[in-house]
Protein backbone atom coordinates (compact mmCIF):
# COMPACT_ATOMS: atom_id res chain seq x y z
CA UNK A 1 0.00 0.00 0.00
CA UNK A 2 1.34 3.43 -0.97
CA UNK A 3 2.11 5.76 1.92
CA UNK A 4 -0.27 8.72 1.87
CA UNK A 5 1.18 12.22 2.13
CA UNK A 6 -0.37 15.04 4.10
CA UNK A 7 -2.31 17.30 1.72
CA UNK A 8 -2.03 21.06 2.23
CA UNK A 9 -4.01 22.02 -0.87
CA UNK A 10 -7.56 23.44 -0.70
CA UNK A 11 -8.97 20.35 -2.47
CA UNK A 12 -8.01 16.92 -1.18
CA UNK A 13 -10.18 14.54 -3.20
CA UNK A 14 -10.77 15.22 -6.89
CA UNK A 15 -12.32 13.69 -9.96
CA UNK A 16 -10.63 14.63 -13.24
CA UNK A 17 -12.66 14.06 -16.40
CA UNK A 18 -10.84 13.96 -19.76
CA UNK A 19 -12.83 14.24 -22.99
CA UNK A 20 -11.99 12.59 -26.28
CA UNK A 21 -11.14 15.86 -28.04
CA UNK A 22 -8.59 16.58 -25.30
CA UNK A 23 -7.01 13.12 -25.27
CA UNK A 24 -6.68 13.08 -29.05
CA UNK A 25 -5.42 16.69 -29.18
CA UNK A 26 -7.95 17.25 -31.98
CA UNK A 27 -6.69 14.34 -34.10
CA UNK A 28 -8.25 10.97 -34.94
CA UNK A 29 -6.22 9.00 -32.40
CA UNK A 30 -5.01 9.17 -28.81
CA UNK A 31 -2.16 11.63 -28.36
CA UNK A 32 0.37 10.04 -26.03
CA UNK A 33 2.22 13.30 -25.40
CA UNK A 34 -0.97 15.01 -24.22
CA UNK A 35 -1.96 12.04 -22.07
CA UNK A 36 1.53 11.93 -20.59
CA UNK A 37 1.28 15.61 -19.67
CA UNK A 38 -2.06 15.06 -17.91
CA UNK A 39 -0.74 12.01 -16.06
CA UNK A 40 2.38 13.92 -14.96
CA UNK A 41 0.16 16.58 -13.39
CA UNK A 42 -1.99 13.99 -11.64
CA UNK A 43 1.12 12.21 -10.37
CA UNK A 44 2.37 15.47 -8.89
CA UNK A 45 -0.95 16.00 -7.12
CA UNK A 46 -0.89 12.39 -5.93
CA UNK A 47 2.53 12.94 -4.36
CA UNK A 48 1.13 16.02 -2.59
CA UNK A 49 -1.52 13.86 -0.93
CA UNK A 50 -4.46 14.56 -3.25
CA UNK A 51 -6.78 11.58 -3.78
CA UNK A 52 -7.54 11.21 -7.49
CA UNK A 53 -10.12 9.39 -9.61
CA UNK A 54 -9.99 9.76 -13.41
CA UNK A 55 -13.07 9.57 -15.62
CA UNK A 56 -11.87 9.11 -19.16
CA UNK A 57 -13.23 9.00 -22.66
CA UNK A 58 -11.15 7.78 -25.60
CA UNK A 59 -11.91 4.05 -25.86
CA UNK A 60 -13.86 4.40 -29.09
CA UNK A 61 -11.18 6.65 -30.60
CA UNK A 62 -8.55 4.06 -29.64
CA UNK A 63 -10.61 1.29 -31.22
CA UNK A 64 -11.13 3.28 -34.39
CA UNK A 65 -7.38 3.83 -34.69
CA UNK A 66 -6.56 0.16 -34.10
CA UNK A 67 -9.02 -0.98 -36.76
CA UNK A 68 -7.74 1.62 -39.21
CA UNK A 69 -11.12 3.31 -39.65
CA UNK A 70 -11.06 6.86 -40.95
CA UNK A 71 -14.83 7.38 -41.12
CA UNK A 72 -17.43 7.18 -38.41
CA UNK A 73 -19.63 4.10 -38.50
CA UNK A 74 -23.05 4.76 -37.05
CA UNK A 75 -25.01 2.33 -34.93
CA UNK A 76 -24.77 0.95 -31.43
CA UNK A 77 -23.14 -2.42 -32.30
CA UNK A 78 -20.26 -0.67 -34.08
CA UNK A 79 -19.82 1.73 -31.18
CA UNK A 80 -19.64 -1.25 -28.85
CA UNK A 81 -17.14 -3.01 -31.10
CA UNK A 82 -14.89 0.05 -31.18
CA UNK A 83 -15.14 0.41 -27.40
CA UNK A 84 -14.33 -3.26 -26.93
CA UNK A 85 -11.23 -3.02 -29.12
CA UNK A 86 -10.10 0.31 -27.71
CA UNK A 87 -10.76 0.01 -23.96
CA UNK A 88 -7.83 -2.31 -23.32
CA UNK A 89 -5.50 -0.14 -25.36
CA UNK A 90 -6.64 2.99 -23.54
CA UNK A 91 -6.17 1.34 -20.15
CA UNK A 92 -2.77 -0.05 -21.13
CA UNK A 93 -1.57 3.42 -22.05
CA UNK A 94 -2.76 4.88 -18.73
CA UNK A 95 -1.09 2.03 -16.87
CA UNK A 96 2.25 2.56 -18.60
CA UNK A 97 2.16 6.32 -18.04
CA UNK A 98 1.28 6.09 -14.34
CA UNK A 99 3.77 3.27 -13.84
CA UNK A 100 6.54 5.71 -14.70
CA UNK A 101 5.62 7.48 -11.45
CA UNK A 102 5.29 4.30 -9.41
CA UNK A 103 1.51 4.72 -9.18
CA UNK A 104 -0.82 1.73 -9.33
CA UNK A 105 -4.03 2.13 -11.33
CA UNK A 106 -7.31 0.24 -11.35
CA UNK A 107 -10.14 0.10 -13.87
CA UNK A 108 -13.88 0.51 -13.31
CA UNK A 109 -16.40 0.23 -16.15
CA UNK A 110 -19.81 1.46 -15.05
CA UNK A 111 -23.33 1.77 -16.37
CA UNK A 112 -26.31 3.48 -14.79
CA UNK A 113 -27.83 0.07 -14.15
CA UNK A 114 -24.96 -0.66 -11.77
CA UNK A 115 -25.98 2.30 -9.59
CA UNK A 116 -29.78 2.29 -9.86
CA UNK A 117 -30.06 -0.12 -6.98
CA UNK A 118 -29.04 1.33 -3.63
CA UNK A 119 -26.87 -1.73 -2.87
CA UNK A 120 -25.09 -1.44 -6.21
CA UNK A 121 -24.49 2.24 -5.53
CA UNK A 122 -22.99 1.50 -2.11
CA UNK A 123 -20.86 -1.38 -3.41
CA UNK A 124 -19.38 0.85 -6.11
CA UNK A 125 -18.83 3.64 -3.62
CA UNK A 126 -17.08 1.33 -1.16
CA UNK A 127 -14.78 -0.04 -3.85
CA UNK A 128 -13.75 3.41 -5.07
CA UNK A 129 -13.16 4.65 -1.53
CA UNK A 130 -11.07 1.57 -0.71
CA UNK A 131 -8.91 2.19 -3.79
CA UNK A 132 -8.35 5.79 -2.68
CA UNK A 133 -7.39 4.62 0.78
CA UNK A 134 -4.78 2.30 -0.76
CA UNK A 135 -3.30 5.09 -2.88
CA UNK A 136 -4.57 3.59 -6.14
CA UNK A 137 -5.82 5.85 -8.94
CA UNK A 138 -8.97 4.40 -10.48
CA UNK A 139 -9.62 4.94 -14.19
CA UNK A 140 -13.38 5.04 -14.77
CA UNK A 141 -15.23 4.80 -18.06
CA UNK A 142 -18.75 3.98 -19.11
CA UNK A 143 -19.11 0.35 -20.10
CA UNK A 144 -20.02 1.01 -23.73
CA UNK A 145 -19.71 -2.69 -24.55
CA UNK A 146 -22.88 -3.55 -22.60
CA UNK A 147 -24.68 -0.17 -22.34
CA UNK A 148 -27.44 0.19 -24.93
CA UNK A 149 -28.72 3.64 -25.89
CA UNK A 150 -32.29 2.47 -26.41
CA UNK A 151 -32.50 1.44 -22.75
CA UNK A 152 -32.72 4.91 -21.29
CA UNK A 153 -31.79 3.97 -17.73
CA UNK A 154 -28.79 1.85 -18.73
CA UNK A 155 -26.51 4.63 -19.93
CA UNK A 156 -25.11 7.90 -18.64
CA UNK A 157 -25.06 9.14 -22.25
CA UNK A 158 -21.69 10.85 -21.89
CA UNK A 159 -18.76 10.90 -19.52
CA UNK A 160 -19.57 14.41 -18.28
CA UNK A 161 -22.58 13.07 -16.39
CA UNK A 162 -20.63 9.97 -15.39
CA UNK A 163 -17.93 12.18 -13.86
CA UNK A 164 -20.54 14.03 -11.79
CA UNK A 165 -21.91 10.72 -10.58
CA UNK A 166 -18.42 9.52 -9.60
CA UNK A 167 -17.79 12.80 -7.76
CA UNK A 168 -21.08 12.17 -5.98
CA UNK A 169 -20.08 8.58 -5.16
CA UNK A 170 -16.76 9.39 -3.50
CA UNK A 171 -17.72 12.68 -1.78
CA UNK A 172 -15.22 14.59 -3.92
CA UNK A 173 -14.22 18.14 -3.08
CA UNK A 174 -13.60 19.13 -6.69
CA UNK A 175 -14.69 17.92 -10.13
CA UNK A 176 -12.42 18.99 -12.99
CA UNK A 177 -14.08 18.75 -16.41
CA UNK A 178 -11.20 19.14 -18.81
CA UNK A 179 -12.02 19.93 -22.41
CA UNK A 180 -10.61 21.83 -25.40
CA UNK A 181 -12.30 25.17 -24.60
CA UNK A 182 -11.54 27.67 -21.85
CA UNK A 183 -14.86 27.40 -19.99
CA UNK A 184 -18.38 28.82 -20.12
CA UNK A 185 -18.83 31.97 -22.22
CA UNK A 186 -21.58 34.56 -22.48
CA UNK A 187 -22.00 33.44 -26.10
CA UNK A 188 -20.42 30.96 -28.50
CA UNK A 189 -16.83 32.24 -28.83
CA UNK A 190 -16.51 30.54 -32.24
CA UNK A 191 -19.34 32.66 -33.60
CA UNK A 192 -19.27 35.82 -31.51
CA UNK A 193 -16.07 37.80 -31.03
CA UNK A 194 -17.66 39.69 -28.14
CA UNK A 195 -18.16 36.50 -26.10
CA UNK A 196 -16.62 36.73 -22.64
CA UNK A 197 -15.51 33.96 -20.32
CA UNK A 198 -17.57 33.61 -17.13
CA UNK A 199 -15.04 32.94 -14.35
CA UNK A 200 -17.48 32.15 -11.54
CA UNK A 201 -21.01 30.74 -11.35
CA UNK A 202 -22.59 30.77 -7.91
CA UNK A 203 -25.73 28.94 -9.01
CA UNK A 204 -26.77 27.26 -12.24
CA UNK A 205 -30.12 28.86 -12.99
CA UNK A 206 -32.24 29.32 -16.11
CA UNK A 207 -30.01 32.18 -17.27
CA UNK A 208 -26.91 29.99 -17.23
CA UNK A 209 -28.67 27.10 -18.93
CA UNK A 210 -29.79 29.38 -21.77
CA UNK A 211 -26.19 30.29 -22.52
CA UNK A 212 -25.19 26.82 -23.63
CA UNK A 213 -25.83 25.19 -26.98
CA UNK A 214 -26.22 21.58 -27.97
CA UNK A 215 -23.23 21.51 -30.27
CA UNK A 216 -20.74 18.70 -29.73
CA UNK A 217 -17.03 18.96 -30.34
CA UNK A 218 -14.61 16.75 -32.20
CA UNK A 219 -14.90 13.02 -31.64
CA UNK A 220 -16.68 13.34 -28.30
CA UNK A 221 -20.34 12.89 -27.39
CA UNK A 222 -20.77 15.77 -24.97
CA UNK A 223 -20.97 19.49 -25.62
CA UNK A 224 -21.34 22.33 -23.14
CA UNK A 225 -24.93 21.29 -22.41
CA UNK A 226 -23.82 18.01 -20.83
CA UNK A 227 -21.06 19.79 -18.92
CA UNK A 228 -23.58 22.18 -17.37
CA UNK A 229 -25.85 19.22 -16.56
CA UNK A 230 -22.91 17.52 -14.85
CA UNK A 231 -21.98 20.69 -12.97
CA UNK A 232 -25.58 21.10 -11.81
CA UNK A 233 -25.66 17.54 -10.46
CA UNK A 234 -22.29 17.80 -8.73
CA UNK A 235 -22.83 21.23 -7.16
CA UNK A 236 -26.20 20.04 -5.84
CA UNK A 237 -24.28 17.40 -3.90
CA UNK A 238 -21.77 19.82 -2.41
CA UNK A 239 -18.99 19.46 -5.00
CA UNK A 240 -17.12 22.42 -6.53
CA UNK A 241 -16.80 22.09 -10.32
CA UNK A 242 -14.32 23.62 -12.76
CA UNK A 243 -14.65 23.53 -16.55
CA UNK A 244 -11.38 24.50 -18.19
CA UNK A 245 -9.06 24.00 -21.15
CA UNK A 246 -7.00 20.88 -20.51
CA UNK A 247 -4.45 21.94 -23.10
CA UNK A 248 -3.12 24.77 -20.93
CA UNK A 249 0.17 24.14 -19.07
CA UNK A 250 -0.18 22.75 -15.54
CA UNK A 251 -3.92 23.33 -15.65
CA UNK A 252 -4.79 20.54 -13.19
CA UNK A 253 -2.27 21.52 -10.53
CA UNK A 254 -3.26 25.18 -10.80
CA UNK A 255 -6.97 24.45 -10.44
CA UNK A 256 -6.46 22.18 -7.44
CA UNK A 257 -4.31 24.91 -5.88
CA UNK A 258 -7.34 27.22 -6.16
CA UNK A 259 -6.26 29.42 -9.07
CA UNK A 260 -9.04 31.15 -10.99
CA UNK A 261 -8.87 29.54 -14.43
CA UNK A 262 -11.75 28.59 -16.69
CA UNK A 263 -15.20 28.61 -15.10
CA UNK A 264 -15.67 27.56 -11.49
CA UNK A 265 -19.11 26.50 -10.21
CA UNK A 266 -19.71 26.79 -6.47
CA UNK A 267 -21.60 24.09 -4.55
CA UNK A 268 -25.15 25.08 -3.63
CA UNK A 269 -25.21 22.97 -0.49
CA UNK A 270 -22.88 21.59 2.13
CA UNK A 271 -21.55 18.04 1.97
CA UNK A 272 -24.43 15.56 2.04
CA UNK A 273 -24.51 12.04 3.41
CA UNK A 274 -24.43 9.06 1.06
CA UNK A 275 -28.19 8.46 1.10
CA UNK A 276 -28.95 12.09 0.27
CA UNK A 277 -26.41 12.04 -2.56
CA UNK A 278 -28.00 8.92 -4.02
CA UNK A 279 -31.44 10.51 -3.89
CA UNK A 280 -30.24 13.73 -5.56
CA UNK A 281 -28.35 11.85 -8.27
CA UNK A 282 -31.51 11.43 -10.34
CA UNK A 283 -30.79 7.73 -10.88
CA UNK A 284 -34.16 6.66 -9.50
CA UNK A 285 -36.25 9.79 -10.11
CA UNK A 286 -39.61 8.80 -11.54
CA UNK A 287 -41.60 12.03 -11.68
CA UNK A 288 -42.08 15.64 -10.66
CA UNK A 289 -44.31 17.24 -8.06
CA UNK A 290 -44.89 21.00 -8.39
CA UNK A 291 -45.78 22.81 -5.18
CA UNK A 292 -47.26 26.22 -4.43
CA UNK A 293 -45.37 29.16 -2.96
CA UNK A 294 -46.41 28.38 0.60
CA UNK A 295 -45.20 24.80 0.41
CA UNK A 296 -41.98 25.92 -1.23
CA UNK A 297 -41.32 28.29 1.67
CA UNK A 298 -42.14 25.60 4.23
CA UNK A 299 -39.72 23.18 2.58
CA UNK A 300 -36.91 25.66 2.00
CA UNK A 301 -36.94 27.67 5.19
CA UNK A 302 -38.56 25.46 7.80
CA UNK A 303 -37.57 21.97 6.55
CA UNK A 304 -41.17 20.75 6.82
CA UNK A 305 -42.67 17.64 5.28
CA UNK A 306 -44.54 17.95 2.00
CA UNK A 307 -48.31 17.78 2.43
CA UNK A 308 -50.97 17.19 -0.20
CA UNK A 309 -52.41 20.67 0.36
CA UNK A 310 -49.30 22.28 -1.11
CA UNK A 311 -49.21 20.21 -4.31
CA UNK A 312 -50.43 21.88 -7.49
CA UNK A 313 -49.22 19.62 -10.29
CA UNK A 314 -48.09 16.01 -10.74
CA UNK A 315 -45.96 14.80 -13.65
CA UNK A 316 -44.85 11.29 -14.53
CA UNK A 317 -45.98 7.77 -13.72
CA UNK A 318 -44.51 6.84 -10.36
CA UNK A 319 -45.41 4.59 -7.48
CA UNK A 320 -45.30 4.73 -3.71
CA UNK A 321 -41.68 4.49 -2.57
CA UNK A 322 -40.27 6.09 -5.74
CA UNK A 323 -38.11 9.21 -5.68
CA UNK A 324 -39.70 12.33 -7.17
CA UNK A 325 -38.26 15.75 -7.89
CA UNK A 326 -39.98 18.68 -6.20
CA UNK A 327 -40.27 21.97 -8.10
CA UNK A 328 -41.49 25.38 -6.99
CA UNK A 329 -44.14 27.34 -8.96
CA UNK A 330 -41.43 28.75 -11.25
CA UNK A 331 -40.21 25.26 -12.16
CA UNK A 332 -37.03 25.52 -10.11
CA UNK A 333 -35.96 22.25 -8.50
CA UNK A 334 -36.30 22.48 -4.72
CA UNK A 335 -35.01 19.00 -4.04
CA UNK A 336 -36.34 15.48 -4.09
CA UNK A 337 -37.89 12.90 -1.81
CA UNK A 338 -39.46 9.48 -1.44
CA UNK A 339 -43.20 9.68 -2.05
CA UNK A 340 -45.76 7.90 0.13
CA UNK A 341 -48.34 8.00 -2.68
CA UNK A 342 -48.29 7.09 -6.34
CA UNK A 343 -48.97 9.53 -9.16
CA UNK A 344 -52.60 8.53 -9.65
CA UNK A 345 -53.32 8.99 -5.95
CA UNK A 346 -51.64 12.40 -5.88
CA UNK A 347 -53.74 13.58 -8.79
CA UNK A 348 -56.78 12.85 -6.61
CA UNK A 349 -55.54 14.36 -3.33
CA UNK A 350 -53.43 17.30 -4.53
CA UNK A 351 -54.54 20.55 -2.92
CA UNK A 352 -56.66 18.96 -0.20
CA UNK A 353 -56.15 18.85 3.57
CA UNK A 354 -54.50 15.75 5.03
CA UNK A 355 -57.60 14.74 6.99
CA UNK A 356 -59.51 14.31 3.70
CA UNK A 357 -57.07 11.79 2.18
CA UNK A 358 -58.72 8.64 3.55
CA UNK A 359 -62.20 9.64 2.37
CA UNK A 360 -60.92 10.48 -1.12
CA UNK A 361 -58.75 7.38 -1.61
CA UNK A 362 -60.38 4.83 0.68
CA UNK A 363 -57.02 4.39 2.42
CA UNK A 364 -54.38 6.53 4.07
CA UNK A 365 -50.57 6.16 4.01
CA UNK A 366 -50.08 9.09 6.34
CA UNK A 367 -50.59 12.83 6.28
CA UNK A 368 -47.23 13.50 4.60
CA UNK A 369 -46.80 12.97 0.87
CA UNK A 370 -43.03 13.18 1.46
CA UNK A 371 -41.85 13.01 5.06
CA UNK A 372 -39.04 15.39 6.01
CA UNK A 373 -36.85 12.38 6.93
CA UNK A 374 -37.09 11.23 3.30
CA UNK A 375 -36.62 14.70 1.83
CA UNK A 376 -33.52 16.45 0.49
CA UNK A 377 -33.87 20.21 -0.04
CA UNK A 378 -31.27 22.09 -2.07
Amino acid sequence: MAKKSECNLPYRRIVAKFGTSLLTAGSNKLNQDKMSDLVNQLAKLHRQGVEVVVVTSGAIAAGRERLGLTKRIKGIPYKQVLASVGQGRLMNLYERLFDQHGITVAQALLTKADLLDRHGYLNTRNTLLALLEMGVICIVNENDVVAVDEIEEAVFGDNDNLSAMVANLIDADLLLIMTDIDGLYTADPNKNSDAKLIPLVKKIDARIEKLVSGATSGLGTGGMVTKIEAAKMATACGVTVAIANGRKPDILTKLVAGESIGTRFLPVTTQLDSRERWMLSGLRTRGVVVVDAGAALALRRYKRSLLAAGIRQVEGNFHRGDIVDIHDPQGVRLGCGITNYDAEELLIIKGIHSDEIASRLGHDYGSEVVHRNNLVVL
